[in-house]
């Protein structure tokens, strides 16, 4: 038992899994709903367990470690997860009700592949780990069955360019062994520098940022958020890129950060062009779901020249950035699928007089608009701000102004969904939107962590230094 205690957030989610089979099986087909609800119990349950757990050491002959990173990822996984299965609850009842069981355990078998990816010190566990954490969500894009079309477009675009990536990413560390004759990747630092390393390093990190959305791997974004369904997308924008960044965590930060000169230029270029492309995209869009995506693109952006740094620092406003964008994001989408339910529409104009019709709603939209745009006191100002002083700090002030310039850019295409709010009238015989109950919960949850992170970041931003301080021995 001993040695399966570092596994023990993995195992959990496993019973869960074992738990929503059986009451899928067993329940009637007319009350399915009931498998959401055990399902988001039971995440929430191993959420709570993890907060009086301590690190435990190592599994798996040291492939596997359940440190204080591990420790902090494995917390935002689940807390995205219970988001995203609260938010899907009456969304599945709605549009699948005979396969709710299948989009539960597709998602946390996705689940489970993350909280093992967040330990890996191994390539080999790190890859299967990835993919187990992947392919569930190629067919919960696939699982809805629009009428137009756009699910199976949205998709298919997304399992080919994951396939893709995965090829790339195979490719890339393949060549990290040949260079350090080694799957260990603490050992990956002694390779010396070589072109062998080099594309070993580039072909790696290409094949993670099509799974996170970095330009120029960005171009599924858009379309498979549009196509998806929208409670899925608020858990795709976010779950798997944290798990992307936790890999590239695992590997350039905790394997060759002594080769940091060899990956940092072109790590900087694309954190630049992703912050500029994506906002470009953002701008104008009427339809939110691309708005979103076009932001998401931007923030990955962000988050990436906090990880290029390369220093302590630099890791600790990674994952506090992370956190407060899994509620402050999927807050955002959350509106999102409840406004395309009652509009049977994504673009803006469903937005037409919310604050007057449903003035709860559009303050909890704002609130999630202001904190993707960086305003004071919400979770997205502590974290732009944290990001900019480490990146400060590392003396990358041209890259920290650029960011400081096309926050304010993207201020505009945030405030025109506030605009439709709040200023422009609701259409004749408007009436309020239904917010199912545990959507319900999902939103304030997501209120209270946007607005909490803000007021009291202390807590946090501490939590996420002695994380990254331990995991970079500093």
């Amino acid at each position: 038992m001993t040695a399966l205690l570092p596994l023990l957030l993995p195992l959990l989610v496993l019973g869960v899994i074992l738990l929503v089979l059986v009451a899928d099986l067993l329940l009637p087909a007319t009350d399915r709903r009931a498998v959401g609800i055990l399902a988001a119990a039971g995440v929430a349950g191993t959420l709570a367990a993890s907060l009086a757990i301590s690190p435990s050491g190592e599994a798996f002959g040291g492939s596997y470690v359940m440190d204080e990173l591990t420790l902090y990822l494995d917390r935002v996984f689940l807390a995205a997860a219970v988001l995203g299965i609260l938010a899907a609850i009456d969304h599945a009842d709605r549009h699948f009700p005979t396969r709710q069981g299948e989009y539960y355990l597709l998602l946390l078998a996705s689940l489970a592949g993350m909280l093992v990816l967040a330990g890996a010190r191994d390539l080999v566990l790190l890859v299967v780990a990835f993919e187990t954490a992947g392919m569930p969500l190629y067919l919960l894009a696939a699982l809805p069955k629009s009428p137009d079309g756009r699910s199976t477009e949205a998709a298919l675009k997304y399992y080919f360019v994951g396939a893709a990536s995965t090829a790339i990413a195979l490719y890339g560390l393949s060549l990290l062994y040949g260079a350090a004759g080694t799957t260990r990747i603490a050992a990956l630092g002694a390779a010396p520098v070589s072109p062998l390393l080099f594309v070993g390093v580039m072909a790696t990190f290409a094949g993670m940022a099509f799974k996170i959305g970095l330009v120029p791997f960005h171009f599924w974004v858009p379309d498979t958020y549009e196509g998806a369904s929208t409670p899925f997308v608020a858990f795709l924008s976010v779950a798997p890129k944290a798990a992307g960044y936790a890999a590239l965590l695992r590997i350039l930060h905790g394997g060759l950060l002594d080769h940091h000169a060899l990956w940092l230029p072109p790590l900087l270029v694309l954190s630049a062009a992703s912050m500029i492309l994506g906002n470009v995209i953002a701008i104008p869009q009427g339809n939110v779901k691309r708005l979103l995506a076009g932001s998401g693109i931007a923030q990955v952006g962000t988050m990436l020249l906090a990880f290029a740094v390369g220093t302590a620092e630099g890791v600790a406003m990674l994952l506090f950035y992370l956190a407060a964008y899994v509620f402050t994001n999927m807050g955002a989408f959350v509106v999102q699928s409840v406004m395309g339910e009652h509009a049977a529409s994504d673009d803006m104009q469903a937005y037409r007089g919310l604050a007057r019709t449903a003035p709860g709603l559009a303050l909890a939209m704002l609130l999630f608009l202001l904190s993707l745009a960086g305003i004071p006191f919400m979770a997205g100002f502590w974290a732009k701000l944290q990001v900019f002083i480490a990146v400060w700090h590392a003396h990358q002030a041209a890259l920290v102004i650029l960011a400081a310039v096309l926050a304010v850019m993207a201020l505009f295409y945030y405030l025109r969904v506030a605009r439709a709010m709040y200023i422009e009238p609701p259409p004749e015989g408007a009436v309020a939107p239904v917010v199912a109950r545990p959507t319900r919960v999902a939103l304030i949850a997501c209120v209270l962590g946007t607005v909490g992170l803000g007021v009291f970041p202390e807590p946090f931003v501490r939590s996420a230094l002695d994380a990254a301080a331990l995991f970079l021995g500093q």
